[in-house]
């Protein structure tokens, strides 16, 4: 079996993995991909649809029919990558609310997730790649020479979309946020599935240049040079 150069982030919504993976891929020059862009792609065509999120059968058929594009930034708009849903630039689209409050639902079902695996795991085992989720050292990647798993406490995540909140000029009902964090929690925890060998970091107890150092750290010689 070929082993993917590929390291894999895994953790709950809002721990940062995001951030420390797309750091991560540009420190190293790999291919930085955050699976849950596949997911918030997936509902919002099935919102698009009019399909019923909690509809397993119907969604996973959804996910079967529609191609998901992942590329390199097409705008100089702020976006990490260009994602595409049938052709269409639906980069800033998935980041909606409606997707946010159905992609848990959405995404959880078992055949779904069978379905978008393999595609991610087909990018993975591609090349070199920073790839973030909830399950992919566990389940996608778990040859990865490289798994991270990154948790943050829900009073440190509130904390932090608090502050991220305010500094857009937003009003912010705290316990509110904190109970929204725990029920998606909830939601995700039948999917998170930390990989036996990951490395756990603490989030609570280092900064984002911290954790990116000491991941950095983690990296096999043999994967900084590469092709």
């Amino acid at each position: 079996m070929n082993t993917p150069r590929a390291i894999t982030i895994d953790g709950p919504a809002g721990s940062g993995k995001s951030t420390l993976g797309a750091s991560l891929a540009a420190a190293l020059g790999f291919v930085y991909f955050d699976t849950g862009v596949m997911y918030r792609a997936l509902t919002l065509a099935v919102l698009d649809a009019d399909i019923d999120p909690s509809d397993g059968t119907a969604v996973a058929a959804c996910a079967e029919r529609i191609d998901i594009g992942v590329q390199p930034p097409t705008v100089a708009d702020g976006r990490q990558y260009t994602i595409t849903l049938d052709g269409r630039d639906v980069t800033w689209d998935i980041r909606e609310q409606r997707v946010e409050r159905a992609v848990s639902t959405a995404a959880g079902h078992p055949a779904v997730r069978v379905i978008l695996r393999a595609q991610q795991r087909a990018i993975g085992m591609r090349g070199t790649v920073v790839m973030v989720g909830r399950d992919i050292g566990s389940i996608v990647l778990p040859e990865a020479p490289l798994k991270i798993y990154l948790d943050v406490s829900i009073a440190e995540r509130t904390r932090r979309r608090s502050a991220e909140l305010v500094g857009r000029g937003d009003s912010v009902d705290e316990h509110a946020l904190y109970d929204s964090i725990a029920n998606r929690d909830a939601r995700d925890a039948h999917v998170m599935q930390p990989a036996p060998d990951a490395v756990h970091i603490n989030g609570d107890t280092q900064s984002p240049a911290d954790t990116l150092a000491y991941v950095l750290s983690l990296v096999p010689t043999g994967m900084r040079s590469h092709p």
